[in-house]
């Protein structure tokens, strides 16, 4: 594709960002229709286009130095930021291998006063990570389930809890309310690696970033497993690993004479599952299990437990009542 960009004397300030969002979002729709349509060669031979376009690679800098909240943080080299001449600079050099370096860890305080932890790229990592979701996220939004709601363009915390609401707001359910824990740090590599069908050279640059192991204080730590929270493409990654999980309840308890048996919620690494009986919601936790084993993922037993919409129920010892919106979890 010619570009009117002069790559090497062309100032950043001067690019024509309207035009640059305008051919890579064409060029994403692509994918996104090959994908939809069962083509997937074709959606590999569109992402490939992708990850070469110099419009892709700009679009990918601007987003991770300009537009990302966490710009101004750094990975292990230290360096918070770049000048317009490095983005440009970087900008042709982007297709030339580099391997991946090691993440930076920071540990974040949670309101429980545990602490999670973030894996920071570079930022060199960090635009090929983008550069790379920029092909990939296409292709997945055509195939992901249609009530997960995470970390997906278009769609919102608020979506869900919407969904929630208009899902128990006649009649009265069951409530299978469920977290998955350490779903960043333990996802199987092998697992995500025999989900993703793209370039295989896409493919072993996701390899290696899910291989290259983390710093902290100093310290080299080998990451077999997870795809840390702090990289561009780890949400999506997640997301990848998990879907199919509500086409997994909904194959196990399909609709009666209209009616829903089970309808599963997910936003990111938490998820309802809705049912009017109580032997339904119990057995798709048991289903839900055993499918989150060969991710190397299981439920945090602190944060999953079964209410019901109207009523206190006992389960297990305890009485549970889902007071929505406050119990809901994605509020926490």
């Amino acid at each position: 594709m010619k570009t009117s960009i002069t790559k090497t004397t062309t100032a950043w300030n001067t690019i024509n960002w309207a035009k640059v969002q305008r051919v890579v979002f064409k060029l994403q729709k692509r994918i996104y229709q090959a994908s939809l349509s069962g083509q997937n060669a074709k959606a590999r031979k569109l992402q490939k286009l992708l990850v070469k376009s110099y419009y892709a690679k700009l679009l990918a800098i601007r987003r991770v130095t300009q537009d990302n909240q966490g710009k101004k943080t750094s990975g292990i080299d230290g360096v918070k930021s770049i000048t317009p001449k490095q983005r440009l600079e970087l900008a042709q050099n982007l297709n030339k291998y580099q391997k991946a370096k090691p993440l930076r860890r920071k540990w974040i305080p949670k309101p429980n006063g545990e602490e999670r932890p973030l894996g920071i790229p570079t930022i060199n990592d960090r635009v090929r990570q983008a550069l790379v979701k920029s092909a990939l996220e296409p292709q997945w939004e055509a195939r992901f389930e249609g009530e997960s709601y995470g970390f997906r363009p278009g769609r919102s915390a608020h979506d869900a809890m919407s969904r929630v609401f208009h899902s128990i707001k006649q009649g009265e359910y069951y409530i299978l309310d469920a977290d998955i824990s350490k779903c960043f740090d333990q996802i199987n590599h092998d697992y995500l690696l025999s989900k993703i069908d793209c370039p295989s050279i896409i493919k072993a640059q996701i390899r290696q970033w899910l291989k290259a192991g983390v710093m902290d204080n100093g310290i080299f730590e080998a990451t077999e497993a997870g795809t840390p929270q702090g990289g561009v493409i780890s949400p999506l990654l997640a997301n990848i690993a998990l879907d199919g999980m509500i086409r997994l309840i909904e194959h196990k308890f399909p609709k009666k004479k209209y009616r829903v048996q089970a309808l599963v919620i997910r936003y990111a690494d938490d998820f309802i599952v809705v049912s009017p009986q109580l032997e339904i919601i119990q057995q798709c936790m048991i289903e839900i299990e055993e499918w989150l084993k060969p991710i190397g993922l299981e439920l945090k037993p602190a944060k999953t437990r079964i209410c019901h919409t109207l009523r206190e129920i006992e389960i297990n010892g305890e009485i549970n009542l889902l007071r929505f919106p406050s119990d809901v979890f994605w509020l926490e």
